[in-house]
């Protein structure tokens, strides 16, 4: 393999995610020239072995398809699903050292990246809602917002867990009085096998049934078919998640500014039963914020990100990489 005119330089994004993991590479104008696919990346799940395999993975693939080498790489970004705190950091090092190359780089929550991809200006706020939450922010000037994105423990509703998990303790007040019946409790012992209510909460109880976050689906539907308290919890779920935006806007303080809240996560894809009193609670903080649905691969913005280590001025290859991007990735879904 022949190394490329390294005065060009090339630019390493990768995306590390519970689900996916995802690695791009161009050039420092933006033309996408490798892509790089594997399954979960996140060290939460597979522990630090199991995210280096997967970083060198995608980075071995996105490298042959771009016929480069790894001394070819001027600078990487990296979104990292899970990496949340300080005492992390040293792990997230780690992995990327086992990259073997030798350029720059800098590493963000995966959410960062989301923000960086979606967000015209490259800055506003990334409200991530998929199994669970997380906001993340970013002004003007660089300085940083977030919420602690770890979901009940901490009080913070918005994601497809705690969706379920609201719908569950409506189940129970069903079973003990404390509130109205619901289409929840059959829909419950659908999923879990049982024949009547007193056994679903007996399972419940006792651990031996565990309530997917993928059951979020059909509690949309029964909202839609018009279950009010199915409407009552997607409603209460939207405006909790649209209360994690509006502290990490305050941390900010965007409230009297015009932004993008970039929107990523499939819950997003229930739409406007979802979105619109998610929207309604932040307007009522922010009203001169913009709610924009991420339309490309969040690793766009890892690239971005990559860019930024280098000062390059990423308004100047934002467009031509997101179009490069569409086109390398409808290529290969062809």
């Amino acid at each position: 393999m022949t190394r490329k005119n390294p005065e060009h330089g090339y630019l390493l994004g990768i995306d590390i995610g519970n689900s996916k993991t995802h690695a791009l590479i161009s050039d420092l104008k933006g033309n996408v020239l490798g892509f790089g696919n594997t399954g979960c990346g996140s060290y939460e799940v597979l522990g630090f072995e199991g995210m280096s395999k997967a970083l060198n993975h995608v980075a071995k693939e996105a490298l042959f398809n771009a016929k480069l080498m790894k001394l070819d790489i001027s600078a990487m970004g990296f979104g990292i699903a899970g990496y949340d705190w300080p005492m992390e950091k040293q792990i997230m090092i780690e992995a990327i050292k086992s990259l073997g190359i030798n350029s720059n780089y800098d590493f963000v929550n995966d959410a960062v990246i989301g923000l960086l991809a979606g967000a015209e200006k490259g800055w506003g706020i990334a409200v991530d809602a998929g199994t669970g939450n997380n906001v993340r922010g970013r002004d003007q000037f660089g300085r940083v917002g977030r919420i602690t994105g770890n979901g009940v423990r901490f009080g913070e509703i918005g994601g497809a867990a705690e969706l379920v998990w609201r719908a569950q303790v409506a189940a129970a007040y069903a079973w003990t009085q404390r509130g109205p019946e619901t289409k929840l409790t059959q829909m419950f012992m659908e999923y879990a096998k049982v024949k009547s209510e007193a056994a679903l909460i007996e399972g419940l109880a006792m651990e031996r049934i565990h309530l997917s976050p993928s059951i979020a689906r059909d509690i949309f539907h029964l909202a839609a078919e018009g279950d009010e308290i199915a409407q009552k919890i997607v409603k209460f779920s939207a405006r909790e998640l649209g209360l994690n935006v509006n502290a990490v806007i305050r941390q900010l303080d965007l409230q009297d500014s015009s932004f993008d809240v970039i929107l990523i996560g499939s819950l997003f894809k229930a739409g406007e039963i979802y979105i619109q009193p998610l929207r309604e609670t932040i307007h009522e903080f922010a009203p001169n914020a913009q709610l924009v649905s991420l339309s490309v691969p969040p690793v766009v913005g890892a690239i971005l990100l990559a860019a930024e280590v280098i000062q390059l001025q990423t308004e100047t290859i934002r467009d031509r990489l997101i179009t490069s991007t569409r086109i390398v990735l409808s290529s290969i879904e062809n």
